[in-house]
């Protein structure tokens, strides 16, 4: 399982480590610039072949000093080596001044200002300037050689980032002030394990590739943090042999009136490919020979309205329901208190209008919700809910951390006191007991097929089909945000929502589940 840290928590287990006599700060430091130039060579096989022309920009902390250590590891393979430091040295910390010193007593280290920034000018750029532990924003030469950098056609060039990019909250990804320079890398390479700003906002363009070495640090028990969703999530969607229908479920989806069937129909399709044993739409009568027309495995309901709602979900078989793609606004207004409140108390995805109807009365919608409930928003959408929590996440950070994407989902999730699945190329699942995932469509794992229109739709009926199947929320938002992405990437250019589901069985085989 891979986990993602803030800096605190981070700089919490190197202190313990060192403490505890396992390691020294300085053992630390070189366990660091070892793991950068492994990173390197690693990425780009050629570098590895010396002589080459490196830059390595230090910065005032013990990031500055794990750039120290690359320069020097560079040098005794044969590079030609520039070190330029932002900062006053003496004010270095202990075991960055070491470092400083060591590097002295074969090199020279230039002011920041002089510091070439164009591709042509080296073969590799270091950024060492600020790690983790980034507080303000980029100012002065620093500030100058980031922009300056980002300014150049090649600026990311062959650029390795020490830990994050200079210039990005590594709590949440976000540039600091308003100024919003970066340095914009194409290799970072992180310590002991990822963090937050690699997979949130910008960090995932900024940081280019981030791999992560080890340092020798102990696994740690923090309990706090966020998971990165992976493969893994979805390995549990087979079914056992000997079961039947009504064993994995049946799970009812709300259409809106005619003309506005398709996004209910898209959900319908998606929750019975994912594995839901039975599929019902609920439609009002105007809409009926419309849905009918365009369904066989599916089944079809009347539901015209609360009343309807509430005598179809006497049946107790139903366990899990879907509401609010295309499913109109007065409608979702009628048939929401219903489905939220029924006695036998199905699972309920609420997506798209269900989610819209309320934000004139937001509260109201949270104190129907229970835990067996899971909404979907995206960025509007949470800003209609959550307008208050959006504002915040919206402003210009002046400082680190800044609030993050994280942050925000976990507020909302435990003020709706239910899983909130917040969309985005960083997709972010919180439970109310603060329980949080991440899955980044980014990088290795983009899908830019995925903008088109109906691929929430079919998101919102994945989890509803996992729902019925008897999966909880958290577990169903995480393993349908995995499996969704990957049928796009499976399919590739030229996707539509409908081929989301049928791709499904694909994407099975793949994970040994077919």
């Amino acid at each position: 399982m891979t986990e993602l840290l803030t800096a605190a928590q981070m700089r919490a287990i190197e202190q313990a480590a060192i403490e505890s006599g396992d390691v020294t700060g300085l053992e630390l430091m070189e366990r660091a610039g070892r793991g950068v130039i492994e990173a390197v060579f690693e990425e780009w096989p050629d570098l590895a072949n010396a002589p080459h022309k490196a830059v390595v920009l230090c910065g005032p902390g013990n990031n500055g000093g794990d750039g120290f250590v690359v320069a020097r590891l560079l040098k005794d393979w044969g590079w030609t080596v520039q070190v330029f430091l932002y900062g006053d040295p003496a004010k270095l910390p202990p075991d960055a001044k070491v470092n400083y010193d060591w590097w002295c007593a074969i090199g020279q280290v230039g002011a920041i200002e002089a510091a070439p920034r164009f591709a042509h000018e080296a073969d590799l750029f270091v950024d060492a300037l600020f790690g983790t532990g980034l507080a303000r924003p980029l100012e002065g030469a620093a500030l100058t050689w980031a922009t300056d950098r980002e300014a150049d056609p090649d600026a990311q060039g062959k650029t390795v980032a020490v830990d994050m990019p200079s210039g990005l909250c590594s709590d949440s990804g976000r540039e600091l002030g308003h100024n919003g320079a970066t340095v914009l890398a194409s290799l970072t390479v992180s310590f002991h394990a990822a963090k937050l700003g690699h997979y949130l906002q910008c960090g995932t363009f900024k940081c280019g590739r981030t791999v992560v070495a080890d340092i020798g640090l102990r696994p740690d028990t923090q309990r706090d943090k966020v998971r990165v969703v992976e493969a893994s999530h979805a390995k549990f969607s087979y079914k056992v042999d000997g079961a039947h229908k009504y064993t994995h479920g049946h799970a009812l989806v709300l259409t809106g009136g005619a003309g506005r069937t398709g996004a209910a129909r898209l959900a319908a399709r998606g929750a019975l490919r994912i594995g839901a044993g039975l599929v019902t739409l609920g439609a009002p009568g105007s809409a009926q020979m419309e849905v009918a027309c365009q369904i066989t495995a599916l089944m079809l309901r009347r539901v015209d309205d609360s009343a309807a709602l509430a005598e179809g979900l006497a049946d107790t078989r139903i366990n899990a329901l879907c509401l609010g793609p295309g499913l109109g606004i007065e409608r979702a207004r009628d048939l929401v208190p219903v489905a939220v409140r029924a006695e036998h108390a199905p699972y309920v995805v609420l997506d798209a209008d269900a989610l819209t109807a309320f934000a004139d009365a937001p509260e109201a919608l949270f104190g129907m919700l229970h835990d067996r409930c899971v909404l979907t928003p995206h960025g509007g959408e949470f800003a209609r809910l959550f307008p208050d929590i959006a504002e915040k996440l919206n402003a210009v950070p002046s400082k680190g951390p800044a609030y993050s994407k994280v942050d925000a989902t976990r507020d909302a999730a435990k003020r709706a006191g239910c899983v909130v699945l917040f969309k985005g190329p960083d997709t972010v699942i919180a439970a109310p007991d603060g329980k949080c995932a991440v899955h980044a469509a980014t990088g290795d794992r983009a899908a830019p097929w995925l903008a088109t229109a109906g691929a929430g739709d079919v998101l919102a009926g994945f989890i509803t089909g996992l729902l019925a199947r008897g999966f909880d929320p958290m577990q169903a938002a995480e393993a349908a945000a995995w499996l969704h992405v990957e049928c796009a990437r499976s399919f590739g250019p030229g996707l539509i929502a409908e081929d989301l589901p049928e791709e499904l069985p694909k994407v099975f085989r793949r994970l040994g589940l077919g």
